[in-house]
């Protein structure tokens, strides 16, 4: 791990479906001290495939550029991943997750957010359409915002049989498929990449269940749960993400469905795959969500330099790099 993370592990106490549940994954809070009330206390959520440490791989970790700024981050495992609990359902897994994280995260805040002005959610894949679920269902812990990535309305023609045809109940990610569906083309990643994604997260599995879900229905799901989302939102969906039909439109189309969100700051992030993290612009993609998150918790105008060094071309808000950004 990076040198501001920190494992730990929470079993949830309060009463409800809930309760005895144990939830583990990486933290930098012993590397932060909150200074300012306009702070959040950031939640990431991981998609399929992955554990908490999506977001803590050394040179590319989250945690770390959230700690050079001073801002709180709580990475989870989620149910099934990692160390967390095994969670058995019969019916929609996506419910059952959402639910769970609600609980634990009421707890992280209770426990941690001491300082700050409330919960900013970070999610990637299938922990972005968890975060959206999450904030669909009005949690009872402040929820300040939601940045996503890796999750829009459909996936390629023939995905939903594809995964349906699966016979197992694990499907391996071993390093040749991560780097087919989760890169993009040469030149968007550095040298060490994806060999440094590979020998860090090894074959990691993705639940089939959770590939069913996210291929059969999910955009009518998302319709639905939209206008119930409040909060901002901040969506970057990459150029080259293999995972779903990506392109403007697709985008334009989840913004719209945002309604009742106060603001929507949605775009193609450019050159790069499903991934973004691990890519050459990964630090400038971090920097905006960091920064969309203290956005959310009341500081109005906070830079991208309030948010530790950001490397390669830096995209505006339509998605294309500004030109000498650094």
């Amino acid at each position: 791990m990076t040198t501001s993370s920190t494992a730990f592990s929470h079993t949830v106490s309060s009463e409800g479906p809930s309760q005895g549940r144990v939830f583990a994954g990486f933290h930098n809070l012993g590397s932060v001290t909150p200074t300012s009330p306009a702070t959040p206390l950031v939640v990431a959520i991981h998609g399929g495939g992955y554990h908490s440490t999506f977001f803590d791989l050394p040179g590319y970790s989250l945690l770390d550029r959230a700690a050079a700024s001073n801002i709180p981050v709580i990475a989870v495992d989620r149910p099934n991943y990692g160390n967390s609990d095994q969670l058995a359902v019969d019916g929609s897994i996506f419910d059952a997750n959402a639910q769970a994280l609600d609980d634990l995260i009421g707890e992280l805040w209770a426990a941690h957010g001491e300082g700050t002005a409330g919960v900013f959610l970070i999610g990637h894949s299938i922990g972005a359409a968890l975060s959206l679920l999450i904030a669909s269902n009005g949690p009872t812990w402040p929820l300040l915002g939601v940045a996503m990535s890796g999750c829009l309305l459909q996936e390629p023609p023939g995905t939903a049989e594809r995964w349906a045809s699966l016979p197992m109940k694990w499907l391996p990610c071993d390093g040749d498929m991560r780097f087919q569906l989760m890169f993009g083309p040469a030149g968007s990643y550095g040298d060490d990449m994806p060999a440094a994604e590979a020998a860090f997260h090894g074959e990691t599995p993705v639940l089939v269940q959770e590939l069913i879900e996210i291929s059969d229905g999910w955009e009518e799901r998302f319709r639905a749960a939209a206008p119930s989302i409040t909060v901002p939102v901040h969506v970057r969906h990459a150029q080259y993400d293999a995972l779903w039909i990506s392109d403007e439109e697709q985008v334009q189309q989840f913004a719209d469905a945002l309604t009742n969100a106060p603001l929507v700051d949605a775009a193609v992030w450019p050159g790069t795959g499903h991934d973004i993290d691990y890519h050459t612009s990964g630090a400038a993609f971090q920097a905006e969500q960091l920064a969309f998150a203290l956005r959310a918790a009341g500081l109005p105008d906070a830079p991208l330099s309030q948010v530790g060094a950001v490397s390669g071309p830096r995209p505006e808000p339509g998605g294309q790099p500004v030109a000498g950004a650094a």
